[in-house]
Parts: C-alpha cells; sequence; structure tokens
C-alpha cells in the first residue's frame, strides 16, 4: 500500500496545526485552502491524511488499546511509571484532564475533519469519475469508524458532516445524541459498502473495501442489538465467499503476512525509519526487560495481561501461547512477567518502529458477530450459532460444545462472549464487547473493582469544555 504509506508524512504536515482539538480548526493556509484540491494526485493525498489519522496516538497507536483493552479485565498497568494518564484508565480514576481521554478527543476529529476535507472538495475536482467515488467511499468509510469508536468512548459527540474552515465555526457546535451518530455512522458505512471494491491490489492493497465496511455495519447493528441487520448483513459477508479463517492462528500475526485472507481491515505500519513504524514492539514489552523482548528499545510495559486473563484459557488451547508471553529470560534467569507477544517485531527497524499491521476487524470476528445475533434472535441447541462456535474452536485446537453443555440461550451469550475474549484477546474488542452485553459493570466488580454505570463512558476533555462551556457539557458524574 505505498500510495497510502509513503505519503503519510504529507498528511502529518497539512494537519499538524490541528493537535489542539476540532473546535480550534482553521485553515491551515490561505495558499492550500484556494490551490490545493486541483487534481486527483491531490485529493489522493488528502484521502491518505485519512488514512495517517488512524495512526495517530489518540487513534490507533495508542488509545484503542488503553481503552479496547486497558480500561478491561483483560490487561493492566503494573507500574504507575508507565504512564499516570493509562492507570488513571485501568484503575477507573480518570480524570477530565487525562491526556489519553484529551488526545482520543482530539486526534479522532483530526481524522474526521481529514474525511470531511475530501468529501466536501473531491465534487469539484477534474477527475476520473470510477476514482472520485472510490476516494469518496474511503472518506465515509474512516469517517464512520472514527465516529463509531468515539460514540462509543464518549456517548453524545458533536456531529461535524463538512469541513471547519473558520475557527468560529467551533464555537457552535454541540453534542449530537448517540442516536443521530450512529445513524450516520451506519449511513456512511452503507454509502462506502455500496462504492468500496471487494479488494485491491498493488500497492493499493490494505485500503478500504465493501466487505470491510459490511462487517464494521454488522457490529454497528450489533451494538444497537439490531440483531435481524446484523444477522442479514454477517451474512452477506459470509455469502460472498471473499474472506475466509486462517488453518493456523499464528499465522494471522505473521508479520510477513499482512493483509490475508481472514483481515477485513488493519491499520497499516512499515518500518523502516519513515515514520510509519508500529510502537507495539516496544509498549507492550515489560519495562524492566530491557531489550531482552524488544531487541531495540525499552518497553514501556503497556496492556500487560491480567491474572485473569492468563487463567481465562482452557487447557490446549492453542491461542494462548501465541497471544501471551509467560516472561523473559534475561542472564539465564527466568523472569516471570507476562505480556502480550501478537505483535512482537523479531527484527524492528529502530525503537517503535516495527512492521505489526493493527487488526481491525478480523473474518473470526464477523463469524462470532453472526452466532450472537443468530441467538438473540431464536435460541437453538442446535444449528448455525453452534456450528460457529465449534468452527472457532476447533481451529483453537478445542472440543466442541454440545446442546447440552449450551442449553440456553443465556448460556449461549456467556459462551460466545468467552469465546471472544480469547479468540479476540488484545484486538481492542473487551470493554466494547462488555458495553455491548450489558455487562461491563457486573464482570468489572466480579473482579474487584468497584465501578458506576457513569464510568461507562469517558469524561468529556476539559479543554473542550473550557473552550465552549455554553455548547459542550461534562458527562455525569465527572467534575
Amino acid at each position: 500500500m505505498k500510495s497510502y504509506r509513503y505519503l503519510l508524512f504529507i498528511s502529518l504536515i497539512l494537519f499538524s496545526s490541528c493537535k489542539d482539538g476540532f473546535l480550534s480548526l482553521a485553515p491551515i493556509s490561505e495558499t492550500n485552502n484556494l490551490n490545493f484540491y486541483r487534481n486527483e494526485a491531490d485529493m489522493l493525498n488528502a484521502v491518505n491524511a485519512a488514512y495517517a489519522s488512524l495512526q495517530f496516538g489518540g487513534v490507533y497507536n495508542q488509545s484503542m488499546y488503553a481503552i479496547g483493552e486497558g480500561i478491561s479485565d483483560n490487561t493492566e498497568i503494573l507500574d504507575a511509571q508507565s504512564g499516570i494518564d493509562i492507570s488513571q484508565l485501568d484503575a477507573f480514576t480518570t480524570l477530565s484532564n487525562n491526556g489519553i481521554v484529551s488526545e482520543t478527543w482530539n486526534d479522532h476529529y483530526r481524522g474526521i475533519l481529514a474525511a470531511n476535507t475530501v468529501l466536501d472538495r473531491i465534487g469539484t475536482v477534474s477527475m476520473n469519475e470510477a476514482m472520485k467515488t472510490r476516494f469518496s467511499a474511503e472518506a465515509k468509510f474512516l469517517r464512520a469508524l472514527l465516529y463509531f469508536n468515539l460514540v462509543r468512548m464518549y456517548g453524545d459527540v458533536p456531529l461535524l458532516l463538512k469541513e471547519t474552515t473558520d475557527v468560529t465555526e467551533g464555537y457552535t457546535y454541540t453534542r449530537n445524541p448517540a442516536s443521530e451518530v450512529y445513524i450516520q455512522v451506519e449511513k456512511d458505512f452503507t454509502e462506502a459498502a455500496q462504492a468500496l471494491p471487494a479488494s485491491y491490489s498493488g500497492a493499493d492493497v490494505g485500503r478500504a473495501t465493501s466487505g470491510a465496511a459490511k462487517g464494521l455495519l454488522a457490529k454497528v447493528y450489533l451494538t444497537q442489538k439490531k440483531w435481524q441487520q446484523a444477522a442479514d448483513k454477517t451474512k452477506e459477508i459470509i455469502d460472498a465467499g471473499t474472506y475466509d479463517l486462517l488453518a493456523s492462528y499464528a499465522d494471522i500475526f505473521r508479520i510477513n503476512n499482512k493483509n490475508h485472507k481472514e483481515s477485513l481491515f488493519e491499520v497499516q505500519y512499515k518500518k523502516g525509519g519513515f515514520g510509519l513504524g508500529s510502537p507495539f514492539n516496544n509498549r507492550f514489552a515489560p519495562r524492566l526487560a530491557g531489550v531482552v523482548v524488544t531487541t531495540i528499545g525499552a518497553g514501556t510495559g503497556h496492556n500487560l495481561p491480567t491474572a485473569d486473563m492468563n487463567r481465562a484459557y482452557e487447557a490446549q488451547d492453542l491461542r494462548k501461547d501465541i497471544s501471551i508471553a509467560q516472561g523473559y529470560t534475561s542472564g539465564g534467569t527466568f523472569v516471570q512477567s507476562p505480556y502480550v507477544r501478537k505483535y512482537m517485531d523479531p527484527a524492528p527497524f529502530a525503537a517503535s518502529d516495527a512492521d505489526n499491521n493493527w487488526p481491525v476487524l478480523r473474518y473470526a470476528d464477523v463469524l462470532l458477530m453472526r452466532a450472537e445475533a443468530l441467538n438473540e434472535l431464536s435460541f437453538s441447541t442446535s444449528g448455525e450459532a453452534l456450528l460457529i462456535l465449534n468452527r472457532i474452536r476447533k481451529r483453537a485446537g478445542l472440543s466442541d460444545k454440545t446442546s447440552e453443555q449450551l442449553n440456553s440461550q443465556a448460556a449461549f451469550r456467556l459462551a460466545v462472549e468467552q469465546e471472544r475474549r480469547v479468540e479476540l484477546a488484545f484486538e481492542n474488542h473487551r470493554w466494547f464487547d462488555l458495553l455491548r452485553t450489558d455487562r461491563a459493570i457486573a464482570v468489572m466488580n466480579s473482579k474487584g473493582f468497584n465501578i458506576q454505570s457513569y464510568q461507562l463512558l469517558l469524561p468529556i476533555p476539559l479543554t473542550q469544555i473550557e473552550i465552549n462551556p455554553s455548547q459542550i457539557k461534562q458527562n455525569p458524574g465527572y467534575n
């Protein structure tokens, strides 16, 4: 995906002035504002700016794992020196001035600004009409993904659907109800799915596809408990035959096997000193391991598997050793210090410059979403939902679940929840799964926490409220 990767630095330069947050966005420069979007190459740069946002610290480089995994019972921070902001999230002591909370908000809106710029400008650009349609669909896909993240994390959020060209516009924005945001997310994913290609070749491999849009739309439906729509959309994906489970779970995460048949969408990374490498090799290594785990640069100690997560795997589950390393050997001595190993690069170019892509959506996820939707529509002690569950388990080296074991709708729900936890471990799904199934409080409090219902959402960043206190109000429960 060279055109995406090698133009990311242009995107980062163009949008670097937006770091203070969407409420203070202004034209980058008068020259750029008037003359930059002239032809197809310019619009490609603009689309790539939206893709570039996925690598921001407030999106997949840190925030999504800090929230999707770190808040949940899957991972934890064992050393405050790994960072006070991420430690707050992990301990449910998050304040409205938390740096990750602010960066997540700002960086998601930076990406949304980039997508809106494409959609607002592309209509007047003289270029190939097929490419114009595709670029617009890619922008809608990325905007929908970013808004889907935001609405699940903050609840009601400002719904910006046009380019921000005047700083004074920021003072008019208020928080739209989550229901309105979901309507727009559904619309964007639906239109993207209709216009995007099923696959790409050459340097374009890794860009958003119709299957990726359909898969994320299915997750949007599932999140809203629209069971029939979720079941229908996952069936479309399955019947198309584009995707399949890989024979080996380990092959999913091999660096030389990116964008494989099980992958619907990945955040693309490329090591080599371009500023496009992934940071997870260092982020997830134990902080005191030196370079033993990373080979280059120290570990940060983020996203460390909890003891509860370690126990979550059944005996003989092949996924456990692929997902978790139990420690490392230093000076001939084994140090018990579990860490996530899915994203380890044996030969990174430099510290935080590794080659691992980040899996946003896999076919296994699609299958498990379908099993969940079918169970909610009509529980059965046999049939497709059970076949799907056991198909996932078979690859993991586990025996089938039987109708005697899963003899009620409630039992099947828990079986799907468990399978999703171990199959999709450390891929940013656990916290959102617990939210979606209304299980977050019960699960987390059963494991020693004492969380309240207001903590199911993040606080609105204090900076946003201070910029526009008449329009942006704090989520209940936070100061």
